[in-house]
């Protein structure tokens, strides 16, 4: 192996190693909101009130919870890429809009606590454009690869 090659299997070690602690790091991020919806519902309703302009029921709160919960984990293993990155994407993406007015004033407190979520948007974009390479401590490809009629591949 020369010296360029080794170089570059360690700059994909190095990624690969980023881009499984931007995972947890970002489930573990997600997890604290859903263990909000199930553990505190009312903090919960009132962020809702807040910033989507719905108070949804005690059981609405676990329902939306428990699936969010699951998607999570599901990101967290690096299962169904496509779907659980994107899933996450946009779940964040709508929170971090909900704030936008916020956003826009940041000087006013505690506003500019609401900044620390635009870089993990951004983060959770990377890891999105970059799931191909996030392969470290994540479900094999090959489980959620699937086979269709014509024989072709369909990645996740």
């Amino acid at each position: 192996m020369t010296i360029k090659n080794r170089k570059r299997a360690s700059d994909d070690t190095v990624i690969r190693i980023g881009l499984l602690a931007l995972r947890l790091s970002t489930a573990l991020f997600l997890l604290i909101w859903v263990g909000e919806k199930l553990l505190a519902p009312e903090i919960a309703r009132r962020v809702s009130e807040t910033f989507y302009g719905v108070s949804p029921s005690d059981t609405s709160m676990l329902i939306v919870g428990i699936i969010q919960g699951i998607v999570v984990l599901l990101f967290a293993l690096g299962f169904a890429k496509t779907w659980t990155y994107g899933a996450v994407l946009l779940m964040h993406t709508v929170s971090v809009f909900s704030t936008f007015p916020r956003l826009m004033n940041p000087y006013e407190p505690p506003n500019h606590l609401f900044w620390a979520a635009v870089p993990l948007l951004i983060a959770i974009g990377l890891l999105f454009a970059l799931r191909h390479r996030d392969t470290l401590l994540a479900v094999p490809a090959s489980i959620t690869t699937r086979t269709s009629t014509h024989g072709a591949k369909s990645h996740d």
